[in-house]
């Protein structure tokens, strides 16, 4: 939720208007909204490219995966992965933009292990995979972007783990 929705939530639940410390906290949220839109584009508009660069590095990293008898050996299970990496990316932007990891845990994450081992796709593999797309995303952006987008990659990369 974002903190637009959380203060509004909050005060109303209480029967008050927000403090100033909350408004405050809406106010530092709306000046990123500007970075946040910028990252969030600069993903979408290089979605292709970082796709590409994060599964050629999984594949140097794992090469047992197009390996013959690996999850990603045929063009259709390597076509499944790239797809994902593409849904995974997408959900990001959406975390970035609404500057709360909640549309990440709505969306894409609740589950998530549980049908990758459902599907005999190793979670050790999907974690990797989100590694190596945050990798090729992040070389994209600037320094401070990359810090503002860093933690909706670690979030995935964590639940998974976990």
């Amino acid at each position: 939720m974002s903190v637009v929705s959380q203060v509004i939530l909050n005060a109303d639940d209480e029967l008050r208007y927000p403090t100033s410390g909350e408004l405050k906290g809406i106010q530092d949220f709306l000046q990123t909204g500007p970075q946040r839109l910028t990252i969030a584009q600069s993903l979408a508009e290089n979605e292709k490219k970082i796709v590409d660069q994060a599964s050629k590095a999984l594949w140097r990293r794992r090469p047992d995966f197009i390996a013959p008898g690996g999850n990603a050996a045929g063009q259709k299970e390597r076509a499944l992965c790239l797809r994902d990496y593409g849904w995974y990316l997408r959900l990001i932007t959406y975390g970035i933009i609404a500057g709360d990891k909640d549309p990440i845990e709505n969306i894409g994450i609740v589950g998530v292990r549980e049908m990758y081992n459902a599907l005999n796709v190793p979670v050790p593999g999907m974690v990797a995979a989100i590694e190596c797309l945050k990798d090729a995303s992040l070389a994209l952006l600037t320094e401070s972007q990359a810090a503002e987008a860093a933690p909706y990659f670690d979030y995935i990369i964590q639940a998974m783990a976990g």
